[in-house]
């Protein structure tokens, strides 16, 4: 993919926004000062950086890459610089309360479509820089393995756009659970078909969580066993990114046996905390077109049908975290999209190291639901336009669009 052909868009930050926007792109509220040493956004001044969408476009029966990454707004290319400038492990652990370094017996499955042939050599940069350990390919139980989705060597061609989405998944995983073992299957094309091709060899080779971080356009036959079985895996959880254009359902995410995962702006705050959360407006959010409303939605009246998302986690790109990766433009980049929220959620799942035995409906999308004090609420923003019902695109108290129940406040939830 050529950064050339990148579709460009401006985040301003907008203060005091009272009703639904009828606009679907992303745009931001950050609150905060000076930012801090590392770059990430702080408290007291409004913020604004330009951002293009790292996978533009899908074709039919396929998903595009649900992630964002900060451009330099005279070139239009990825703005990399020489150290990170986004948010770090530290910062995404302190803000959710996670504790603990996970186990080697949970193996955090990363689900994309073509090859990063930097993939191993990248991770091992973003995790010395911040101290987590060597994640290699080598040893009997190696921390680090890469397979096509037939589970061979064979990899499928490279692209920039994805190896980007790539290196972002594996980076967030190992912020979150760096004593968790790690499983890229590159499916070969980005085909809903090679898609879930990927999904089932990862669960064939033994991933505890499995995490997707893309989705496309509803299509009538998304429920059926050719698509919507292969994410029914008892005993494994699995997260997908909710999308990210603002009110309106994709798939995967719509699956009822999935986690659906929203996203916020995370800002530093003056609190006990010491963090402050928002809906991120390019959150997808609402009503599944066509996959009944399971039973732990059942107290959700605003859908008939599947309501995303579950959960949520960091997307606003103006808030975003840093990755390193350097199959494209080369260096320490910062992204945002729900491909951020997805991976961090799904290696909540494995921190907690317990999907094996949850046991509550048929979709680990279902447990937070019981857990909601685990949970911290997001109680503002906004993510579209609302037909039917606010709760569909303005966060407030318990359940709504784009943050679902909210966002992890340590593993009791997951």
């Amino acid at each position: 993919m050529s950064f050339r052909t990148r579709t460009m868009l401006s985040i301003t930050a907008l203060a005091g926004l009272a009703a639904c926007s009828t606009e679907n792109t992303p745009t931001a509220v950050v609150s905060g000062g000076s930012a801090s040493r590392d770059g990430s956004p702080a408290t007291g001044v409004e913020m604004r950086f330009t951002h293009a969408m790292v996978c533009p476009t899908a074709g039919p029966n396929a998903a595009r890459c649900h992630s964002w990454v900060r451009v330099d707004p005279s070139s239009s290319r990825p703005l990399a610089t020489g150290g990170p400038s986004g948010y770090n492990p530290i910062d995404l652990r302190t803000a959710y309360s996670l504790t603990g370094t996970g186990s080697s017996s949970q193996v955090i499955a990363i689900v994309d479509a073509y090859d990063d042939p930097k993939a191993e050599t990248d991770l091992a940069v973003y995790r010395t820089q911040f101290g987590l350990g060597a994640c290699a390919s080598t040893g009997a139980t190696p921390c680090f393995r890469k397979v096509d989705q037939n589970g061979g060597t064979n990899y499928p061609s490279g692209d920039t756009g994805w190896s980007e989405e790539i290196s972002l998944d594996l980076d967030m995983a190992s912020a979150i659970c760096p004593g968790c073992r790690i499983l890229l299957v590159e499916a070969k094309s980005a085909s809903f078909t090679d898609l879930a091709a990927a999904v089932e060899q990862a669960v064939a080779l033994g991933a505890t969580v499995i995490s997707n971080s893309y989705g496309g356009t509803e299509f009538s036959s998304e429920g059926t066993a050719t698509y919507n079985g292969h994410f029914n895996h008892p005993g494994i959880a699995i997260t997908v990114s909710s999308g990210d254009s603002g009110f309106g359902v994709e798939f995967p995410a719509a699956s009822q046996y999935v986690t659906a995962v929203g996203g916020t702006s995370l800002s530093r705050a003056i609190n006990t905390r010491g963090w402050s959360e928002s809906a991120w407006s390019g959150a997808g959010s609402g009503c599944s077109r066509y996959i009944a409303r399971p039973t732990w939605q059942s107290f959700i009246s605003d859908c008939a049908n599947r309501s995303v998302a579950d959960v949520s986690a960091v997307a606003d790109p103006n808030t975003g975290v840093s990755v390193y990766d350097s199959y494209g433009v080369g260096g320490w980049l910062v992204f945002g999209g729900t491909s951020v929220a997805s991976p961090i959620i799904a290696s909540v799942y494995a921190l907690a190291g317990n999907a094996s035995s949850v046991t509550a409906g048929t979709s680990y999308g279902s447990y937070p639901y019981s857990h909601l004090s685990s949970l911290f609420d997001v109680t503002s923003g906004i993510n579209g336009h609302c037909r039917r019902t606010q709760t569909l695109c303005t966060a407030g108290s318990g359940w709504d669009g784009p943050t679902g129940l909210g966002t992890p406040k340590g593993l009791g939830a997951f």
